[in-house]
């Protein structure tokens, strides 16, 4: 996820609107996470021919879909666009749980946690909820004391919770939507893809690493970390970066008061920890947000940092002193795909016009993927505009 700020704001009047392919043709989709997968499977229901393409499967542990949870929530600040872009995915995610019968969505809330008085990442979105129909609760530092026992309180002003949002399960909801598009007629390739040959502004093949290339009328890439490496004439315009994710043991006698806690974001302007405390039994889930290192998906290793692990150590003293000396269950590392604004990349790739660059997650595109994924399916049969802000255009 990511707590940062977006500035611009989607006017529908000066979308950019593509040239619609026909019915039946044959669409490449490369990746096979969140954005990737949900595109396929929008495409397959809309009448086209789709073949999904990832070198090592959907919810792999390489990838930026491939942790245990991820969160869903609707704050923005002042950002109307992705307030109701994650309205539409909360109910694209419970509709898609209700077909494959399988939970996904896990409803804790969304515990925000401010230091100074005014927090415009919370205040700027609470008139957005309102207009759907939910109230966030203030707390105060007494009253989040009394509501969240195991919770330290020094230096917090207040806190914000929104009752509707909560977490994901990333992997397994990842996996959910590609066996779903195979079940409804799609095809799946475990395979390495590249750009083929090409001519006359198009693209025509793709060369896959099983000895072979695969043909299509369109292509979309949405590779995620990887998208910056194979196009690298976009000027890195998407970067990778590796962020730390730790699951810490908590003491036996206080596993239900961590079980119940929702979903948190500490909003110090600085490092932006969040955690997902119920996480399904594997422990308690913190996150670093602010940016790391640039990283390698494919070959750099995994190993915690001691210098990071030491702040979150430090981090967890103060706000859940309960988990100080907390034993250390698991460690990932989530490969960020950083667009220079946040903003997601959706549009033609500027050599080749039959092909879609799909991606910009920055952290927190995991939860719109469904809508994400509607939105690229109907902008290749000409239905929808795509927005202003998600062009290439004065962002390369």
């Amino acid at each position: 996820m990511s707590a940062n700020t977006f500035a611009p704001v989607y006017q529908p009047d000066n979308g950019k609107l593509l040239q619609p392919l026909d019915h039946g043709e044959h669409i490449a989709v490369i990746g096979a996470g969140a954005f990737g997968g949900w595109t396929a499977l929008w495409l397959l229901r809309k009448g086209f021919k789709v073949t999904l393409i990832d070198s090592w499967g959907p919810g792999n542990s390489r990838s930026s879909s491939g942790d245990e949870t991820r969160v869903i929530r609707s704050t923005y600040g002042a950002n109307r666009l992705y307030f109701d872009m994650n309205e539409q995915a909360y109910a694209h995610w419970l509709q898609h749980e209700s077909r494959v019968g399988r939970k996904l969505l896990y409803n804790t809330g969304v515990l925000w946690l401010c230091y100074t008085p005014d927090t415009p990442l919370v205040d700027d979105s609470i008139p957005f909820a309102r207009e759907h129909g939910r109230k966030f609760q203030y707390l105060d530092s007494a009253e989040l004391t009394k509501h969240y026992r195991v919770l330290g309180t020094t230096g917090l002003h207040h806190g914000w919770f929104d009752p509707k949002g909560g977490y994901l399960l990333a992997r397994e909801a990842t996996a959910s939507v590609c066996e779903q598009f195979i079940q409804e007629g799609g095809t799946f390739l475990r395979t390495e893809a590249i750009p083929g040959h090409y001519h006359s502004g198009r693209l025509s093949e793709l060369e896959l690493s099983k000895g072979y290339a695969l043909k299509a009328n369109a292509f979309v890439f949405a590779c995620g970390a990887w998208l910056g490496n194979i196009f690298p004439e976009l000027n890195n315009w998407i970067t990778c970066t590796r962020q730390e994710v730790f699951y810490f043991g908590v003491p036996a006698q206080h596993t239900d008061a961590f079980e119940s806690f929702p979903v948190w974001i500490d909003v110090d302007g600085k490092d932006f920890y969040y955690g997902i405390p119920a996480n399904r039994y594997r422990g308690f889930k913190i996150g670093v947000d602010i940016r790391g290192p640039q990283f390698d998906p494919s070959a750099d290793n995994r190993l915690p940092d001691p210098d990071v692990l030491q702040g979150v150590r430090h981090f967890l003293s103060i706000r859940f002193p309960l988990l100080a000396n907390a034993p250390l269950l698991e460690s990932r590392v989530c490969p960020y795909e950083n667009s220079p604004d946040g903003n997601f990349l959706l549009d033609q790739h500027p050599a080749w016009e039959n092909v879609l660059l799909l991606g910009g997650g920055s952290g927190h595109g995991f939860k719109h993927a469904p809508v994400v994924g509607e939105l690229a399916a109907d902008v290749l049969a000409g239905q929808r505009a795509i927005p202003q802000c998600f062009l290439l255009k004065n962002r390369v």
